[in-house]
């Protein structure tokens, strides 16, 4: 995902996340860049932006990624929050023939 489409999506981050300021623009921007390319490494494949299911699996990674932006806390962690592998595994491209 590059900047531009970063920016597209950064209305709804924000209000998935129920921020009304901008004082975050610039690390919620980096959060979904960050979505983007995980998405992109997961399906093998561009992110598209006008995808619904893969917009709403950036939506919830970044969402994750910055409410929880500390590696340890006292409660458990996941990488990836539940539901995104099962939005993104249609998209997968299976190249050795096993698909997870």
């Amino acid at each position: 995902m590059n900047t531009t489409q970063a920016e597209e999506l950064l209305p709804l981050l924000k209000s998935q996340l129920n921020l009304d300021h901008d004082l975050d623009d610039a690390l919620l921007t980096h959060k979904l860049r960050a979505a983007g390319t995980w998405i992109e490494n997961f399906v093998g494949g561009d992110f598209l932006t006008n995808d619904p299911i893969m917009t709403e699996a950036a939506l919830q990674l970044a969402a994750y990624w910055y409410e929880q932006r500390e590696a340890a806390a006292d409660q458990r962690l996941l990488e990836v929050p539940f539901g995104v592998h099962e939005l993104l595994n249609r998209y997968r491209r299976v190249v050795t023939g096993r698909h997870w």
